[in-house]
């Protein structure tokens, strides 16, 4: 279908897609096997300016919005989710500061972060606090002029490879949820460090590790917005972030629908190529329309939010979700076509089957993405009343 992409969004999607191509495809199986960090790309990606996309220009980045790193993201991710998910955290740790943060904090990290000269990383989730993100137990307690932080989290993209951290606390256990607030936490800062790397199913590339606070002084000025409102920050920064995580679906289900589409037209059995099977084709079907059906939603829903839409909920979880599922079932259906060849490391689509189930898991679970769809519904039912 065409989108009707602008011409400089043309450019930005010819652009990651020749860099998916002729950077991430050939090392892709290797970065996998070795569980390899891929810096040579993001350096790629900083000379591209790919990384300065969403952030203002006053601040030495193209001034685009979600719909644009969504391109982008897609892009990659039809190469690789273990890059795409490096380089689509890096903005997820940015939000916190573009939405809620200083002048001053914009004014410092934001330039560097654009010119990809820094990486960031979002520091949620811990050990009792996945889905249940107001069940955070990390704490920071103000001392004179500063805070100082307690606690550990758990599973974070990027960690101990970025530089600049936007984590997420309590400053008041006595109020639960509305008790946590954010702060900017920079890598080198006494008291905090690194636990081990994970050795994970898919995105292997994609490196995720605790995050350790141990006595660790931040300056009082590092509080993002104001004390007691981590909950709305981190709620904020994942509506805008989850249509990326989306458009990680549409990247993944598209590289492995043209792997199977490529397989099935060279592979014949019983004299034919298996393309020419009822049976292929209509899973072909199935998957092309499965994936032109989640890129409009997530294409829609990155256009509303770049729209200045106040409220974005209901909508991003139903992008994240839907999306997401294509790309797990599309991925799966690829592998079934290829039959063993499809279940074998020669082949990326084993790689794609791996890569995709962390998209339904990974801010925030799909049934997650629903129970915030189901609650959005009967909001609005009841506003009808």
């Amino acid at each position: 279908m065409d989108y009707l992409l602008t011409e400089e969004q043309q450019m930005i999607r010819d652009l990651a897609r020749r860099i998916a191509d002729e950077k991430v495809v050939p090392v892709r199986a290797e970065l996998d096997e070795k569980e390899e960090f891929p810096w040579d790309i993001m350096k790629v990606l900083a000379q591209s300016d790919l990384f300065g996309l969403f952030i203002p220009e006053e601040y030495g980045g193209l001034g685009k919005g979600s719909f644009e790193l969504c391109i982008a993201v897609e892009e990659l991710s039809r190469a690789c989710v273990g890059v795409s998910t490096t380089y689509a955290a890096n903005a997820l740790g940015t939000y916190p500061i573009l939405l809620h943060g200083s002048d001053e904090q914009k004014k410092k990290y934001l330039p560097d972060i654009a010119a990809g000269k820094k990486l960031v990383a979002f520091g949620l989730t811990e050990a009792n606090a996945g889905s249940d993100a107001g069940g955070i137990q990390t704490t920071a307690r103000l001392e004179g002029n500063e805070y100082i932080l307690n606690g550990t989290k758990q599973w974070i993209t990027n960690g101990g490879e970025a530089d600049i951290y936007t984590i997420i606390a309590l400053t008041d256990k006595s109020k639960g949820p509305r008790g946590a607030s954010a702060f900017v936490v920079e890598k080198g800062t006494p008291g905090f460090t690194f636990g081990k790397k994970e050795n994970k199913l898919g995105i292997r590339s994609s490196v995720t590790r605790e995050l350790v606070f141990d006595n660790c002084r931040i300056p009082k000025d590092n509080i993002i917005g104001r004390d007691g409102i981590g909950f709305l920050v981190t709620m904020k920064t994942l509506d805008k972030s989850r249509t990326g995580v989306g458009a990680q679906g549409v990247g993944v289900a598209q590289g492995a629908f043209e792997e199977a589409v490529k397989f099935a037209r060279q592979r014949h059995q019983f004299g034919h190529p298996v393309i020419s099977f009822q049976a292929v084709q209509h899973m072909l079907a199935d998957m092309a329309m499965q994936i032109e059906a989640a890129r409009s939603l997530v294409y829609s829903v990155a256009r509303f939010i770049d729209s200045g839409a106040k409220e974005m909920s209901k909508e991003s979880a139903m992008a994240k979700a839907f999306a997401t599922d294509v790309g797990m079932k599309v991925a799966v259906d690829a592998v079934q076509i290829m039959g063993g060849a499809g279940y074998m490391r020669e082949y990326p689509v084993e790689k794609m089957m791996r890569d995709a189930k962390i998209l339904q898991i990974y801010e925030g679970t799909n049934q997650i993405q629903r129970n915030v769809i189901g609650q959005e519904i009967i909001r609005e039912a009841a506003k009808k009343k």
